[in-house]
């Protein structure tokens, strides 16, 4: 009786031993923390839409109003430098006050004798964050600015800029879900919808405004 009992139970440590093993290594192939690209990803993501939608409402409500190209390229561009400053310099502070709040924190625990092992490096880098959105911005908002600057005919320019600016959303959209490990139909819908609102919107309040009944332009 003695070996049958030794062979279930060295038949039984082998099964938790293989048990064991797949729970250690199956976490592997999905382990990755989606959670440590956020702040970046949320900048870049941010940085690139707004940009976009940004200059691209902004050329199609001067182009409901003035059909020269010039017009629109000129409102494009000085929306492309005016939206990278602000996108910079509202990272900026954001990122400063972060930092600020992280080190306070740090001291007062410092002073309970609850300070962790952290160096300066893992801290929030407010210079970086500020070139980055205005980089993401730049790259977002020189889109639509390319699609119209060799187009003459006024409303063919007007349907390439949205067409333009549609496929930049959803492509924005996928690479977004994909590095965040989010549904990849559900935030390329979300991001493409919120652009035609905003295009859409500002399209049709400045053409009504610039009307013959409203101010003229």
């Amino acid at each position: 009786m003695a070996a049958p009992q030794a062979l279930q139970l060295s038949s039984l440590d082998n099964v938790v031993v293989h048990t064991e093993e797949n729970q250690i290594h199956e976490p592997a192939v999905d382990g990755f923390d989606y959670s440590q690209r956020g702040q970046w990803l949320r900048a870049a993501v941010l940085g690139a839409n707004d940009g976009l939608v940004s200059v691209a409402s902004l050329m199609m409500g001067v182009g409901s109003v003035k059909q020269d190209v010039k017009a629109m390229v000129i409102a494009g561009f000085a929306g492309l430098v005016a939206g990278a400053f602000s996108m910079a310099i509202g990272e900026f502070v954001s990122v400063c006050t972060q930092r600020d709040v992280e080190i306070a924190q740090m001291k007062r625990d410092k002073r309970k004798g609850l300070a962790e092992n952290r160096n300066d490096e893992k801290l929030p880098n407010p210079a970086q964050a500020a070139v980055a959105s205005a980089l993401a911005f730049a790259v977002g908002a020189v889109l639509p600015l390319l699609a119209a600057a060799f187009i003459k005919q006024h409303k063919l320019r007007i349907a390439v800029v949205a067409v333009v600016a549609s496929v930049a959303l959803v492509v924005f959209g996928v690479v977004g879900a994909l590095l965040g490990g989010t549904p990849v139909a559900k935030s390329s819908a979300r991001v493409l919808v919120g652009g035609w609102m905003a295009m859409g919107t500002t399209f049709g309040l400045t053409k009504l405004i610039g009307s013959d009944h409203g101010m003229q332009v």
